[in-house]
């Protein structure tokens, strides 16, 4: 999972939902589905039938994420440094969303993964860890080795990988793409995700599908607020419902249609890019793109939609679809985002 400097000693530790939608697309070419797919969402001028999120480290039963940036890190404390953990349990946004503070005696800082680990873990480490390994080219008419470089990987965990979210615009959506979304994953097991896969690298088990409803199963409804105490005998007025914004765990490029308030909510922005894999002509350097990064929380009219504009370089010989459509979920807003001025 190369980072976005392209340096190949270094490593991401997300693989973006843009590079995921990218690996399916070609595999749903291989299996001859390609024209029908991208009608249904790259093309689609109604919206994606099928969006995914990035791909967010697990380890056993512990589902990580990048946490809403606008409730992200807690109040600082003297036993847990908060603000160094990109990837927390999604028990841990349940929580902050409701308000409950967290115990810094209950949670423990794996470096290595940057990930929120619970302190009575029976495990030490977390769920993977980066490496660098050391290679080298051989000419093998003289034997003589050239061209020696490092480049890093990710190592995971017994029990440990990552997961991500196949999120249906409708039944008629899901019944139609469900069991072709499983077959891609499926082959893309088999063949490899990410850089490397000539050497073996990217390629997993069998994957495990669960089906679920969004957004509760990633954050539960907040429990309906009391109402606000009254002088005696007054009637009980019930408390203003938070105001909501919207979490992105994919990286977003905004549509035509989506109606966001830049001057508002919290979010940060990434530059894409990389390298075309086609038969018409590969290697070939895709047009950079600016992204709204995952962990993000947009303030929006409705749901952010997203879009997936064209990257290819000008004059190729087909559009080359870079995915930002969003998966969003409902986030309350704490006061200071909810007035311009947010960053």
């Amino acid at each position: 999972m190369g980072p976005d400097s392209g340096a190949r000693n270094r490593v991401d530790r997300i693989y973006h939902s843009d590079s995921l939608f990218s690996a399916v697309t070609h595999a749903l070419g291989r299996l001859g589905r390609l024209e029908e797919w991208l009608a249904a969402t790259a093309e689609n001028p109604q919206g994606a039938a099928v969006r995914f999120s990035s791909c967010f480290p697990f380890l056993e039963d512990l589902h990580f994420v990048v946490p809403p940036r606008n409730l992200w890190p807690p109040p600082p404390s003297a036993k847990v440094r908060w603000g160094n953990a990109r990837f927390v349990p999604l028990p841990v946004v349940e929580a902050l969303a409701n308000e409950r503070p967290l115990k810094d005696g209950a949670w423990r800082l794996d470096g290595a993964s940057e990930c929120l680990l619970p302190a009575n873990a029976p495990f030490h480490d977390g769920p993977f860890r980066p490496v660098v390994r050391s290679y080298a080219g051989v000419d093998r008419k003289s034997g003589a080795a050239v061209a020696a470089h490092d480049r890093a990987c990710l190592e995971f965990a017994p029990g440990g990988g990552v997961w991500a979210i196949a999120s249906f615009a409708d039944q008629e959506a899901e019944s139609r793409w469900k069991e072709a979304v499983r077959a891609a994953m499926r082959l893309l097991a088999d063949s490899g995700l990410g850089g490397g896969r000539s050497m073996g690298w990217g390629h997993s088990a069998e994957p495990e599908f669960l089906e679920c409803a969004l957004p509760e199963t990633i954050l539960p409804a907040r429990p309906v607020a009391p109402p606000v105490e009254t002088p005696e005998g007054a009637e009980a007025v019930p408390k203003a419902p938070a105001e909501m914004g919207y979490w992105l765990l994919s990286m977003f490029s905004p549509g035509g249609g989506d109606a966001v308030d830049w001057q508002r909510g919290c979010y940060s922005m990434a530059t894409r890019g990389g390298r075309i894999e086609s038969p018409a002509r590969s290697g070939e350097a895709k047009k950079l793109l600016r992204m709204v990064e995952e962990g993000s929380v947009l303030v929006a009219e409705a749901p952010p939609q997203g879009a997936a504009p064209n990257v290819a370089p000008d004059g190729f010989p087909h559009p080359v679809y870079r995915a930002g459509f969003a998966v969003a979920i409902p986030v309350p807003l704490r006061p200071a985002e909810r007035a311009p001025g947010a960053a």
